[in-house]
């Protein structure tokens, strides 16, 4: 049976779908744990990644029942930013730096001084914050000169699982795009930000090339055949970031909004045009079809709930039933910046709850943090209409979370629309997916997104008199997470809040 597959490599686990080529229809499944990884030094041993995907894919094959033959073309997508550094002989220098690591912070506001915030933000349609990889390139340079006096070439974490299938130094747009040194409306490099941190080195000589996202980079190598059990034949997509994927997966078309309550939030749309935000919340990145895709990522989100439940000693569904239960409008709001937050840019900011009195419940403090997440989002769709951005489309939830009923729900009585549920549980797997069909038929990345587009239903809509309480609740949260700003920009090197 014709099939391809999609390997999704997160933060927390790799994930991996198998599906049919004719239709899409999910055939098998498979996934495997990665180490944990928390902030603000936040690292993993890139060997781990691929022995997760070895053991997701063994998984998946045995689910769908398929043999290796069977599977004319695999993609991956990955957790964004990061940094992988191998050495002339292509071994890995040390553990990579991900996405959430914060370690980078100083030398990246060093970065911003001497590039200048609006500069950056043309050239690049973002303002970096420390998840993306220029910053981290500095770290290196700063805190291991060792290591990066042996650094001959850089790659994103699915730059490197890429090459491990392929034998390839290749990158796509979307994840250039989150670099700090791609201008993704040029498709170009920009050496000369990366010469901030080392004006001697040939930086194009170090860096993966950009291919396009609906061709193969090539076939399997032959290791990477005989590790997985596929055919040496077997194509190889580019891959792209993990919510490029998502929107792929989702089949995302410009004016629909997504909200992703992963190990990060994610608030993103589709754009055919490049979108630049003066603010710099908004990140102006490419997807996986050409276009854009416009999103503001916070770096705390199901984590928070996460944290709340074992505070509350209670499990994550009672959790949620806690949280629906209380009243609309308490006067309780946290900013929900417990580990850090990227956006807005406060690497060393703590949570801040307000509204306590005498009579706070259990019930107050469950809603609490479902609520201190989604307005983190909520404000970053205001950011992307203030940019320019549609969203009165189709609203979308997404990730671990969107099984939470209070996310969905609370959601639809903060935004005061209806929510959606995709059928697509592994939206970034299943996005792979349709890359890796792109490129098994010959045909478009878009052409494929639209023929598999999953279907939708209902999971929430706004509750009767929501109205009153999402104004209130709106209105505290902006005041609260000012002031949080405010206290992390005076109290000092660490900008911590209390």
């Amino acid at each position: 049976m014709p099939s391809v597959a999609g390997v999704d490599s997160s933060t927390q686990s790799c994930k991996v779908e198998i599906r049919d080529l004719d239709d899409g229809s999910l055939l098998g499944s498979g996934s495997a744990p990665h180490p944990p990884a928390f902030p603000p030094s936040s690292e993993q041993d890139p060997a781990s990644w691929w022995a997760a995907l070895k053991a997701a894919f063994e998984a998946a094959r045995r689910s769908a029942g398929v043999s290796g033959s069977d599977i004319a073309a695999v993609s991956v997508d990955a957790q964004c930013h990061g940094l992988v550094a191998l050495d002339e002989q292509d071994e890995v220098i040390r553990p990579a730096k991900l996405w959430n690591d914060t370690t980078s912070a100083q030398q990246l506001e060093r970065l911003k001084q001497r590039i200048g915030a609006q500069e950056w933000i043309r050239a690049v349609g973002s303002l970096p914050t420390a998840a993306f990889t220029l910053s981290k390139v500095a770290w290196l340079a700063e805190n291991e000169t060792d290591n990066f006096r042996r650094l001959r070439r850089i790659l994103l974490p699915h730059d490197w699982l890429t090459w491990k299938l392929s034998g390839r130094y290749v990158t796509d747009r979307s994840e250039a795009s989150g670099t700090g040194y791609y201008n993704a409306a040029e498709s170009r490099y920009l050496p000369e930000l990366l010469a901030h941190v080392d004006d001697r080195r040939e930086w194009l000589e170090v860096l993966p090339e950009v291919v396009d996202d609906s061709r193969a980079v090539g076939t399997l190598c032959p290791r990477a055949a005989i590790e997985l059990g596929l055919s040496l034949g077997t194509l190889v997509g580019p891959g792209g970031g993990d919510q490029h994927a998502a929107a792929l997966g989702l089949g995302i078309e410009p004016g629909d909004v997504v909200y992703t309550f992963g190990t990060s939030g994610v608030v993103f749309t589709a754009s055919r045009t490049p979108v630049f935000d003066p603010t710099g919340i908004v990140d102006g990145v490419a997807d996986m079809t050409g276009g854009y895709l416009p999103l503001v990522s916070t770096l705390n989100a199901a984590r928070v709930t996460d944290t709340f439940a074992r505070i509350l000693g209670v499990g994550h569904e009672e959790l949620s039933k806690l949280a629906l239960t209380a009243p609309g409008d308490s006067g309780l709001v946290l900013a929900a910046f417990l580990d850090g937050e990227r956006k807005p840019n406060r690497p060393g900011a703590h949570g801040l709850l307000a509204g306590l009195t005498s009579h706070t419940t259990r019930e107050d403090l469950a809603r609490a943090a479902f609520e201190g997440v989604i307005l983190g989002l909520v404000s970053g769709e205001r950011h992307l209409n203030t940019a320019g951005v549609a969203t009165g489309g189709r609203l979308i939830a997404t990730g671990g979370g969107s099984r939470s009923p209070a996310y969905t729900q609370l959601l639809a009585d903060l935004t005061g629309r209806e929510v959606l549920l995709a059928d697509a549980p592994e939206a970034s797997a299943r996005g792979a997916c349709v890359q890796a069909a792109a490129i098994a038929l010959g045909r478009p990345v878009r052409e494929v997104l639209r023929q598999w587009a999953p279907t939708t239903q209902v999971a929430a809509t706004p509750r009767a008199g929501s109205e009153t309480a999402r104004a209130h609740a709106a209105a505290r949260y902006d005041v609260l997470a000012a002031w949080d700003a405010l206290d992390a920009d005076t109290s000092g090197a660490t900008g911590r809040t209390s």
